[in-house]
């Protein structure tokens, strides 16, 4: 079965993505920012609130460019280590999002190998900085080595229709060792073709609408997207 992954900013977010059916959040702040390490009663509350989906956390300590630096890093690998000490009252399969690129153009993999490291036995997700790395399949090969879990990927495109033909060839490529998670652009009237296009059985997606001033979670289009891909 395919599985849905909808971006949230919050628990009330999440809680509309958990009820609409999503099978797995990625719990992030600062959106405008694309992202980055919400803070830790947020994920706390969500722990404790959300009843069936899988979380995965967004490390992330600031916007802008994928380079981390010595600082930045150790900030991650705190927060790494907050999240897996938090209680996890209902089970859920929780996991990290890290990425982290070098100035020449490939994956920083001594930084995302001690992020790896310190994750333990929870699974990591390589964000979107993958898309900024030149050669893809050298740094798939790197990440499967380093024991991630699953790559999110437009295939280097601005969306993940445009870059469906990369996405194919990462999936083939990866096979069973890791997961490739499509992502960019996907929602309820394209995910089917996604979907074909591609191969990914994991799609990612924001499913953003705006009420009393603020951008909030829009269940019905988590609901279609859900009941797409899924065959309904």
């Amino acid at each position: 079965m395919t599985t849905v992954e909808i971006c949230v900013s919050d628990v009330p977010t999440a809680l509309v993505a958990e009820a609409a059916g999503a099978d797995r959040l990625e719990l992030c702040a600062d959106l405008g920012q694309g992202g980055t390490t919400p803070s830790l009663g947020t994920v706390e509350v969500a722990l404790r609130t959300l009843r069936r989906v899988g979380v995965r956390v967004m490390v992330r300590p600031r916007g802008g460019d994928f380079r981390v630096s010595e600082v930045e890093e150790q900030v991650m690998l705190a927060d790494i280590e907050a999240v897996r000490a938090l209680p996890n009252p209902h089970g859920l399969a929780v996991g990290v999002v890290v990425g982290a690129v070098a100035d020449g153009g490939g994956l920083d993999l001594p930084v995302l190998r001690r992020l790896v490291e310190a994750a333990g036995p929870l699974p990591v997700t390589v964000h979107k900085a993958f898309d900024e790395v030149d050669d893809q399949i050298a740094a798939l090969e790197a990440i499967i080595d380093l024991g991630a879990d699953a790559v999110l990927t437009s295939g280097a495109a601005p969306t993940a229709l445009a870059g469906a033909e990369r996405i194919a060839t990462l999936r083939r490529r990866a096979g069973d060792r890791l997961r490739i998670i499509a992502g960019g652009g996907i929602r309820s009237h394209n995910v089917r073709q996604v979907l074909a296009e591609t191969g990914a059985r994991e799609v990612h997606l924001r499913a953003p609408v705006q009420r009393d001033g603020r951008e909030a979670t829009d269940g019905d289009e988590v609901r279609r997207v859900v009941t797409a891909a899924h065959g309904d």
